[in-house]
């Protein structure tokens, strides 16, 4: 579709599921079973949706999803199921092959937003996905990743990033940078204190990628946070500044991990806001067919 000047397409990667008590924190299951319903395990059906953006001489990718990396024992804990690779939908999609990208960009090098920055070589060795391209990340996120804790430790696997910084292909930035004019990324504290989020301005329009901040439409209500987040209270005042303004200014909405309908415009009706589909998606945009 066209955002402004720009092109703009959505490429999703695999779909997985997690445990949906720890997608919805402390809201009970009686209520968020309601809007995603769980499986024999208790998992929820999740996507990846990575953002593909034409601009000029461009072509920027933000996020590379899951990956194909993954052994059959972590594909079935994770119940990751696949039609095609990220590199195959990227080109059906978009018509850009991996090797005609230029950038790469991640919010966070948590596995499910960097693991298709590399695939494995014909030695079964980690390598980049997408040879002619510069991939960026903020200092701060890969500083945290180098060094996780506890908390966060199972969420970062060094064979995302370390054959990029090899290469010469990565590129650390600042906490808030622009990507191209008009696509910027900035930090956005709650799921961790280094995770950005994604702004898109065009011709007096904003498109909005909220990562891990607000992952699916189930998440727009204030209090429904992941257990996942390192400082929910933060997630909750991002999300208590940001909804709002979506809904009054009309921002298009990219929910990441939203696995029917990840683009959508927020309304506010009775003080409760909810999503409604854009009219990119009413007039045939459905990301993946």
């Amino acid at each position: 579709m066209q955002f402004g000047d720009y092109r703009v397409e959505i490429v999703p990667d695999a779909e997985f599921r997690l445990d949906g008590g720890a997608m919805f924190g402390v809201v009970p299951r009686t209520l968020w079973s309601r809007v995603s319903a769980p499986d024999e395990e208790n998992r929820v059906r999740l996507t990846t949706n990575c953002l593909y953006v034409e601009a000029g001489g461009e072509r920027v990718l933000v996020e590379t999803g899951l990956g194909d990396k993954w052994s059959e024992k972590q594909a079935e804990m994770y119940g990751i199921e696949r039609r095609r690779s990220l590199g195959e939908s990227l080109l059906a999609l978009t018509g850009c092959a991996p090797e005609d990208v230029t950038v790469v960009v991640n919010t966070h090098l948590h596995f499910d937003h960097a693991g298709g920055n590399t695939l494995l070589d014909e030695r079964g060795r980690p390598a980049p996905a997408f040879p002619n391209a510069r991939y960026f990340v903020s200092r701060e996120e890969y500083e945290h990743a180098e060094a996780p804790h506890e908390r966060d430790r199972a969420s970062y696997l060094p064979e995302n990033w370390r054959p990029l910084h090899a290469s010469g292909q990565l590129e650390l930035k600042p906490a808030d940078y622009e990507v191209v004019p008009g696509l910027s990324l900035e930090t956005v504290a709650g799921h961790s204190r280094t995770m950005q989020c994604v702004r898109l301005e065009r011709g007096g329009r904003t498109l909005y990628g909220f990562a891990d901040l607000v992952p699916t439409r189930a998440h727009i209500a204030l209090p429904w946070i992941m257990g996942y987040d390192l400082f929910p209270v933060e997630t909750l005042e991002a999300k208590r500044r940001l909804l709002p303004q979506a809904a009054r200014e009309g921002w298009l909405c990219l929910f990441y991990h939203d696995a029917d309908a990840p683009l959508c415009r927020l309304v506010e009706e009775e003080g409760k806001l909810r999503a409604v589909g854009s009219e990119e998606s009413q007039d045939g945009f459905i990301p993946g067919e």
